[in-house]
């Protein structure tokens, strides 16, 4: 490339300076003779930016470059060295200049990128689950570790605005239509770290973003009634249910997973997934046991087909952002978590009114009872005896894994902290009681997912934390559901879900003093 114009944007003229000539003035009409065919990347109106437009074609016809009138930045448009731009005589460039202060030599790429760059890495991890408190947290260390100091970060919910304070330019990067795997969660947060760390330049995000993306998990349908029937199955036999209702849990599970894979493709209808799932489950298992006469029916039983359904990471981000003072979108977030809960509630209580269930009083609500329970029946009524729990530990968690196709080096990870979980209630329930232990649990397994996500390797919170809340919520929505009229067991119901809301936002300010 040879000879550089520079030019002023004036209000309605551009004063062109080619040296060695002598200036030239010009009005709107600048390219005279120059039809470009341009490509225009990452342009904004009022705003100090650098843009590349490359001429692709000339055409020798006079036109007028009209765009140009309307953009405040640097603008640098380069001729192909074969290409005659009879303008100004020469193959060259020309580059506009407005008066604001000069962006350094060499750093016209990574200024022009950064903002979508890391506007693109906070979609990708709202994709993830997490909440937007973690998101700027992690974008403000990717901002601080790219040294782009005139770069500001805003999150919500589904958009990530980027926003230079020079300029006021904003960059708005809207979440993607659909959550991301846990294999995809995983890879997202092995690529903050590497950002955090320096050792991926924030120039290659995009590429590594589009790459986890284009990675999605095959068979929906399959992994949905697969992985529904071990979690059902798992839980029931996690929670020591009779072998009847371990049968009835593994064959309700797969058809409750094939219905919501199936309504999770009808747009406006997967809102009402929970309430429908949960009376189908409840009206089988109902008529299973009425027709058969079975007998009553465990807690545990009734929820397990659906328990995949608790919206475990909701409520958590809306703790957690409550905690960080995003009062707002925590609030939001965990009154849909509520309703989400009421929905599964209605429908259980519904399905049980249709049927005529009647609830074993004998079952487990809580794990931390598990060990205490016993029976004199045989046969189909026994129950599986007490190490065939951390079996079902182990099949609910392959099943979790199978349900958000989280690869098996994340469902060894959801399995420990199952086992950690479940260890944890059955050794403090003796000496706490269930409600404080259930709290008490919640705290120490979200502390260790954050400790785990911050410092060790990039596991999400949430692929680590949510089998928590497999493990404690069920029986508690159930209880809600079956025994509304039993005051007793309704405030019961109360206050282990108020534990172990106290619970997730204790550990989450430890897990935050701790980084």
């Amino acid at each position: 490339m040879t000879g550089v114009i520079e030019a002023r944007i004036g209000r309605n003229h551009f004063v062109v300076e080619m040296p060695p000539s002598p200036r030239r003035l010009f009005n709107h009409d600048l390219v005279r003779a120059l039809r470009p065919r341009v490509e225009v990347r990452d342009i904004h109106q009022e705003s100090v930016r650098v843009v590349r437009l490359s001429v692709s074609e000339y055409r020798g016809r006079r036109e007028t470059f009209g765009a140009t009138r309307r953009l405040l930045g640097r603008i640098v448009i380069s001729a192909p060295p074969r290409v005659p731009v009879p303008a100004w005589g020469r193959e060259g460039s020309l580059t506009l200049m407005v008066d604001a202060p000069p962006v350094p030599d060499g750093s016209e790429p990574a200024r022009v990128d950064e903002a979508l760059a890391l506007g693109r890495v906070g979609a990708l991890l709202l994709d993830a689950g997490m909440s937007v408190t973690d998101v700027r947290d992690a974008l403000d260390d990717v901002r601080v570790a790219a040294a782009s100091d005139d770069v500001r970060v805003g999150v919500l919910p589904q958009l990530v605005i980027v926003t230079r304070r020079t300029t006021g330019a904003a960059t708005m990067a809207p979440a993607g239509d659909s959550e991301l795997s846990f294999r995809q969660s995983g890879r997202a947060g092995r690529l903050v770290r590497e950002l955090r760390d320096k050792t991926t330049p924030l120039s290659a995000a995009n590429a590594r973003i589009e790459e986890i993306r284009a990675e999605t998990a095959g068979h929906p349908v399959a992994r949905w009634a697969f992985g529904s029937v071990l979690s059902a199955g798992g839980l029931a036999v996690l929670f020591r249910c009779p072998w009847w209702a371990i049968l009835l849990s593994l064959a309700i599970g797969g058809l409750v997973g094939l219905l919501l894979a199936l309504l999770q493709q009808v747009r406006g209808v997967a809102a009402l997934a929970p309430f429908v799932a949960s009376l189908v489950s409840t009206s089988l298992l109902g008529l299973a046991a009425t027709r058969l006469e079975l007998g009553p029916v465990p807690l545990l039983a009734v929820c397990a087909p659906v328990a995949i359904l608790v919206p475990g990471a909701v409520i958590t981000n809306g703790l957690l952002e409550l905690t960080a003072t995003d009062i707002l979108t925590g609030s939001a977030r965990l009154v849909y978590g509520l309703v989400v809960l009421a929905f599964m509630a209605a429908g259980i209580a519904a399905g049980a009114a249709l049927t005529g269930l009647h609830l074993d009083a004998e079952s487990a609500a809580l794990a931390g009872e598990v060990p205490r329970l016993v029976t004199d029946a045989t046969g189909w009524g026994a129950l599986p005896p007490l190490w065939l729990s951390w079996v079902g530990i182990v099949v609910l968690g392959i099943g979790v894994g199978f349900i958000f196709a989280s690869g098996w080096s994340l469902t060894l990870v959801i399995v420990a902290a199952m086992a950690l979980t479940y260890a944890l209630l059955i050794s403090l329930t003796p000496w706490l009681g269930g409600s404080v232990a259930t709290g008490v649990t919640a705290c120490v397994v979200l502390l260790l997912a954050r400790i785990l996500e911050q410092r060790t390797v990039a596991v999400p919170t949430m692929v680590s934390f949510l089998p928590a809340f497999l493990l404690l919520v069920p029986g508690s929505v159930a209880l809600v559901a079956l025994a509304a009229a039993d005051v007793q067991a309704l405030t019961a119901a109360m206050a282990t879900f108020a534990s172990l809301c106290i619970g997730t936002k204790l550990g989450s300010v430890l897990g935050d003093l701790l980084r």
